[in-house]
């Protein structure tokens, strides 16, 4: 259904590139970042389709691979013909493996909130609708899931949005989505869902984030 709809709103207007200035803010630095580690860590966050969060955080330097894949229900219904329901408490999410000697869980949150969605959005992301496509933080420590509380109450006094409607969903399994699913957006540049969804997206880190930006994507 979204790769459609995005077919027929490009055709209709003709302009690619209209979502790109949607939201293109650069988040504050978070003022709590998580404590000196020298082995690889684990992120994981949903922000909608996979396909373009995914393709942000690939594109950052410190990451090592990131995964599309559900996270919040079982492993019986993570399964993509199934989460489409809505009603399987999944929500589409990435796995981000990344080496905080040379990039931070804070940081990953500020680009979370910066370029890879729209955090004011409840339970939708662009065309996108469904419990599916909320914004959601899945701590796996719960040294993350205090720094996510933080940044976003650090956000919201900022004034920076609206109502921030990220969900923390601390001990939810992340799941790996089915092989067609992966590297997506990079198999698949040219589709009109991701010209006007998430190349945006990846074009707006490269822009206000220039000194993040990896230009050989993670695996």
């Amino acid at each position: 259904m979204r790769q459609i709809f995005a077919a027929l709103l490009v055709a209709v207007t003709g302009c690619a590139n209209a979502s790109a200035a949607e939201r293109m803010l650069v988040a504050p630095a978070p003022v709590r970042d998580e404590t000196p580690k020298t082995e690889l860590q684990t992120a994981v966050l949903a922000g909608g389709c996979f396909w373009g969060v995914e393709g942000v955080f690939e594109r950052l330097q410190g990451v090592t691979s990131v995964k599309s894949g559900y996270a919040g229900g079982n492993k019986m219904t993570a399964k993509y013909s199934v989460i489409g329901t809505g009603l399987t408490g999944h929500a589409e999410a990435v796995e981000i493996r990344y080496d905080p000697k040379k990039i931070t869980y804070g940081t990953l949150l500020r680009i979370f909130y910066s370029v890879a969605h729209d955090p004011t959005q409840l339970n939708r992301q662009g065309p996108d609708t469904g419990t599916q496509y909320r914004s959601a933080i899945f701590p796996q420590t719960p040294e993350q899931a205090q720094l996510a509380k933080a940044y976003i109450a650090q956000l919201e006094a900022a004034r920076t949005w609206g109502k921030i409607v990220t969900t923390i969903e601390p001990d939810k399994p992340f799941y790996t989505a089915e092989t067609y699913h992966q590297n997506y957006l990079r198999a698949n540049p040219t589709q009109p869902y991701i010209v006007y969804n998430d190349l945006p997206k990846v074009e707006a880190l490269k822009k206000l984030f220039p000194t993040l930006w990896s230009n050989k994507p993670a695996a």
